[in-house]
């Protein structure tokens, strides 16, 4: 039950908040929860839980207040207390219908479309979640648990393939991107290389096959900047792969250098020995004097 009221609770709130466009503190949900099964269990009564149905019901009746939720526990209490032998003689393909047709409701089609049309991976991560809980029959935990890992794997896939760049920029200073293929160049010298996720064991032997790959041309560049804004996190083969690949461009005679990496990544290339390989002078705080430090060398 704990883990039916944690996933199902969380999903409905959020997405009514969303929906809403309303602040949502999924640990105040929380607590509200608790206190409720709290006072449940002490009073012997069913389970507290975010329900997607009654919260679809309460919305049909253009609830929005809690006036709506206690109007809807004293109608449930009069109906306990004096309507329960008559109840017992409805169908139960009624009740059952009262819940099927505000579960269709349920299926937000409009936003279907759009997930379709802005991110068609995500799409499916919903669409898969929808068959199971619908064909299949899993639980809501079951159903949350699955979009999850879903998640999770697409999140892996995109730190495993990463949309790197080479920097180029026009004479107005606008910024392109480029897919970073041998001979590309920021400017005649240099390249500017952006890797926009984390480096960790599952990426950096691409980092380091892109970036050697960059230098061993016909005519290689003097420098290479390493623009490491998106790098959040580095462990410890993604470390040891970028000093490796600093200790084989200072080989080719190639200066290696980093730009706008923050304070806990700097604090991490630190810690793995980069600095003490390239020196303290070759991280700069934006590109821009990364360019302009390579401009004015000799």
């Amino acid at each position: 039950m704990f883990l039916v009221i944690l996933a199902q609770s969380a999903a409905t709130s959020r997405a009514y908040a969303v929906k809403y466009k309303e602040r949502f503190v999924e640990n105040t949900d929380l607590v509200g929860l608790t206190a409720a099964n709290l006072a449940a269990g002490l009073s012997s009564s069913f389970v507290v839980n975010g329900s997607p149905t009654k919260t679809k019901m309460a919305e049909e009746a253009r609830a929005r207040s809690q006036i709506a939720m206690l109007a809807m526990a004293g109608t449930v209490a009069i109906v306990l207390l004096f309507l329960t032998k008559p109840l017992q003689y409805m169908p139960n393909a009624t009740l059952s219908a009262v819940v099927f047709v505000i579960g269709v409701k349920l299926i937000d089609s409009t936003h279907m479309a759009e997930i379709w049309r802005l991110r068609k991976n995500e799409f499916w991560i919903a669409a898969i979640t929808a068959a199971a809980a619908v064909g299949v029959g899993v639980g809501v935990e079951q159903g949350v648990i699955l979009a999850i890992v879903l998640s999770v794997l697409l999140h892996v896939k995109r730190h495993y393939e990463p949309n790197d760049a080479v920097v180029q920029r026009d004479e107005q200073g606008h910024v392109r991107l480029v897919k970073p293929t041998p001979g590309t160049v920021t400017e005649p010298g240099l390249v500017e290389y952006r890797f926009e996720v984390g480096l960790f064991y599952a990426n950096a032997s691409r980092l380091a096959e892109e970036v050697l790959g960059l230098v061993d041309v016909p005519e290689p560049p003097r420098w290479l900047v390493l623009q490491a804004d998106a790098i959040d996190e580095v462990d410890f083969t993604g470390g040891i792969t970028l000093v490796e690949t600093a200790e084989q461009l200072a080989q080719r005679n190639v200066v290696f250098a980093v730009a706008g990496a923050s304070e806990d990544s700097k604090r991490e290339l630190d810690s793995f020995g980069l600095t003490a390989r390239i020196g303290e002078e070759r991280y700069f705080d934006t590109p821009e004097e990364a360019v302009a430090a390579f401009r004015s060398a000799p």
